[in-house]
């Protein structure tokens, strides 16, 4: 089994909507058997909350379900059980590599380094943009999903 981990901040707008799409795509290609998917928050803000309203709102708005979205926040054994950890920001991979002691390690990965786009995913918790994040967010789960495929020989 291949596990996967976005983080975030505070895990209510970006790794879930991250963790939603991942998660939409592995169903949609069949491979629920083979790639499980999680999201985590760097601080410990909003454990046990719901994703953001603007978050719940924009998933629903491209049919993609939100079922079991709850914030929790990374531990450092976390890095032992993900096959993959990826931080929407250059600032979540900092965190990332400081709570699980692992800096430079390549699993640690920041989303958009696996695609053309700008290279930090903007938190719409301040910036109040979900759709650009959706965009950017989307984009970056199917260059990761592509990068899965690869390195494991899936269909």
């Amino acid at each position: 089994m291949i596990h996967v981990l976005f983080v975030c901040l505070g895990n209510i707008c970006r790794s879930p909507m991250a963790e939603a799409l991942f998660r939409d795509l592995v169903k949609k290609e069949n491979l629920i058997d083979k790639i499980t998917v999680d999201s985590a928050a760097t601080s410990s803000w909003h454990i046990g909350a719901p994703p953001h309203k603007g978050t719940l709102t924009i998933l629903k708005q491209y049919n993609v379900s939100s079922a079991g979205l709850v914030g929790r926040q990374l531990t450092k054994q976390d890095f032992d059980q993900f096959d993959y950890i990826i931080g929407m920001d250059i600032s979540n991979v900092r965190d990332i590599a400081k709570i699980t002691g692992q800096p430079n390690h390549p699993k640690i990965i920041r989303l958009l380094d696996l695609t053309d786009d700008k290279k930090d995913v903007p938190d719409p918790y301040y910036t109040g943009d979900f759709q650009e994040t959706y965009e950017l967010v989307l984009n970056g789960c199917r260059a990761l999903f592509e990068k899965i495929r690869k390195e494991h020989n899936l269909a």
